[in-house]
């Protein structure tokens, strides 16, 4: 149904802004399934995660592949982390655009004093909190975020340090407006992601069809080499495959070169013809009857 990023400096009220758009979702009158991908949920330590450049990497392959795995039409998937870095944002906006799904941003637009002070007070309380080392790196390689960039938009701003953010703050009731408004033809201010032909899966059964093709011929050009030898120069009325199939009609030898050659046009034909129309044949019968027909006419003519 849709992917929300949640990104901000450290301390900005990121977790806060994750949760009261949970239950503002919940409330709404679609009440979707709401689900929030945080660090928490793998039970990360802040410091140890940003100590350095390979362990933040992993943190972001791990929520990634968690995102990756949880996002779908039928549910809202929030992830509430840094995503600081505009990159890692656009690698979320592609596997929202893979799914098909809406894609917005929330930005907790707070001033770096206001969340430096939160952060001391976190220390004080004895909840998690930032060492002054990590909280000054992260705040300096903090990307914000651009609504012109197609993977900020659409971008709702909250503004901790200036109003109290719960799930009647105005920038929350925008972003669950236009997480749950019904999409029709005539809805403009809503958009969905299409996936395009970078993001899509090849599908199994193209890949099969291609197999069984290539196999089935293959099979069928031994079968004709075989009978060939066996026959001893002696005239062939005709090559059966067994029951079912039709019999390729060979009234004299045909080389290997030239049943290669016939073999490899008849993929290729086979195989432009699958573009604008239906599919090769996804079984090895089939395959068969297709080669073996084509065989008699090009062997007859």
């Amino acid at each position: 149904m849709a992917l929300v990023v949640i990104c901000g400096q450290p301390c900005s009220g990121k977790s806060t802004a994750a949760t009261c758009l949970a239950e503002a979702l919940r409330d709404s009158e679609s009440k979707p399934t709401v689900r929030i991908i945080d660090e928490t949920l793998f039970h990360l330590d802040r410091n140890q995660t940003y100590a350095n450049m390979p362990a933040e990497k992993n943190l972001r392959g791990v929520l990634r592949s968690e995102v990756d795995r949880s996002i779908s039409r039928d549910g809202i998937v929030i992830v509430d982390s840094l995503n600081s870095i505009k990159g890692y944002r656009y690698e979320l906006w592609c596997l929202a655009r893979a799914a098909g799904v809406r894609y917005c941003v929330v930005y907790c637009d707070a001033e770096e004093t206001d969340c430096r002070k939160w952060n001391e007070d976190r220390k004080n309380n004895g909840e998690a909190s930032y060492d002054e080392v990590i909280f000054d790196d992260l705040s300096r390689r903090f990307e914000k975020p651009d609504s012109r960039n197609r993977w900020d938009s659409p971008l709702f701003e909250l503004h901790p340090s200036k109003d109290v953010v719960d799930k009647s703050t105005s920038a929350i009731l925008d972003a669950v407006s236009y997480l749950t408004k019904k999409v029709d033809s005539k809805t403009k201010d809503v958009k969905v992601l299409q996936p395009t032909i970078a993001t899509q899966t090849a599908r199994p059964s193209q890949a099969n069809s291609l197999y069984e093709l290539d196999r089935a011929t293959q099979e069928v050009m031994t079968a004709i080499v075989a009978a060939q030898s066996q026959a001893l120069g002696v005239p062939l009325n005709g090559i059966s495959l067994g029951q079912g199939l039709p019999v390729i009609n060979v009234q004299s030898s045909v080389g290997l070169p030239e049943l290669r050659r016939l073999r490899r046009t008849f993929i290729k034909l086979t195989s432009q013809t699958s573009l604008s129309g239906p599919p090769p044949p996804s079984d090895a019968e089939s395959a068969k009857r297709m080669f073996v027909d084509y065989l008699n006419r090009e062997l007859g003519a």
